[in-house]
C-alpha cells in the first residue's frame, strides 16, 4: 500500500542524560537509521526533531513549533513538511502516514505487521501496534492522513496541539488495533532499557555523559568514556 511517514526524533532525553537517542546506537546503526529502515517502503518521509545531520536523499527535516512540545505537536509538522512536499510535486500526499517514534530499535518487525494487517483488509483511520502484553503504541501506527490531518487542524484552532497527549489526538479515530511480535516496540527511555535491548550510546561517548549523574543501575557498561576530561556532547 501507499504510504508517508513521519519519524519523530525529538524529546529532551532527560532520563538519559541528555544524550540524544536518535543517536544512540544498536547493531551497528543509529536508532534514527533503524526508524528510517523501517519507514523504507514509505513514498515519502519526514524526520521532525532538532537537528538530525545527514540524511538520505529526499527526506525531509523540520521541527514542530514550538520545540519540545510533544509528539502530537510533532506529528502535526510531519505532515505538514509532507503536503508542502507534495504540492511541490503536484501530486496529492499518500493516502496513509505511517508514525514512528526512532526510539524502538525493533520497530521494523512491527511495521511489517502493520503492512500486513493493512493488505488483509481496509485499514479504516488507521492501524495501531499492541504488544503482546496489550500495550496500545501510537507511535507505531498507520493512520489516514486526510483523517489524520482533519484532527490536528482542529486540535490546532483549539489550541489543543502543544504538549498534548498523543492518544487525545487519536481518539475520534476509528483505529484497528494489530498485535505485533514481541519486544518490537520496546522502547528507550533510561539507560537500563538501552542495555536490556543492547543500545548503547553514540559512538565514542558509550551510554553518553549524564550531566553529573551516577549511571543507571545495572548499566556500567554505559557510563561515558569522556568522563575524565570533561566534556559533554551537546
Amino acid at each position: 500500500m501507499e504510504f508517508d511517514a513521519v519519524i519523530l526524533s525529538g524529546g529532551r532525553s532527560s532520563r538519559l542524560g541528555g544524550v540524544p537517542k536518535p543517536a544512540l546506537m544498536h547493531d551497528g546503526a543509529t536508532l534514527l537509521e533503524r526508524a528510517l529502515q523501517a519507514a523504507g517502503g514509505a513514498s515519502a518521509v519526514a524526520v521532525v526533531g532538532p537537528d538530525p545531520g545527514t540524511l538520505p536523499p529526499g527526506v525531509l527535516a523540520c521541527r514542530e513549533d514550538p520545540p519540545f512540545t510533544g509528539p502530537a505537536a510533532a506529528i502535526a509538522a510531519g505532515l505538514s513538511a509532507l503536503a508542502r512536499r507534495a504540492r511541490d510535486r503536484h501530486r496529492a500526499p499518500a493516502p496513509y502516514t505511517l508514525v514512528l517514534a526512532c526510539d524502538m530499535p525493533r520497530a521494523q518487525a512491527a511495521v511489517r505487521a502493520l503492512l500486513e494487517a493493512a493488505a488483509d483488509g481496509p485499514p479504516g483511520d488507521g492501524l495501531m501496534a499492541v504488544s503482546a502484553d496489550g500495550r496500545r503504541q501510537p507511535l507505531v501506527g498507520l493512520y489516514g492522513t486526510d483523517v489524520l490531518q482533519r484532527h490536528i487542524s482542529d486540535a490546532a484552532r483549539r489550541g489543543a496541539l502543544a504538549n498534548a497527549p498523543v492518544f487525545g489526538l487519536l481518539a475520534r479515530l476509528d483505529v484497528r488495533e494489530v498485535g505485533v511480535p514481541g519486544g518490537s516496540t520496546d522502547d528507550v527511555d533510561t539507560w537500563d532499557d538501552a542495555a536490556a535491548l543492547g543500545v548503547t550510546g553514540p559512538p565514542g561517548v558509550h551510554g553518553g555523559d549524564n550531566h553529573g549523574q551516577d549511571p543507571a543501575p545495572g548499566a556500567p557498561e554505559l557510563k561515558s568514556t569522556l568522563e575524565a576530561d570533561s566534556e559533554k556532547p551537546g
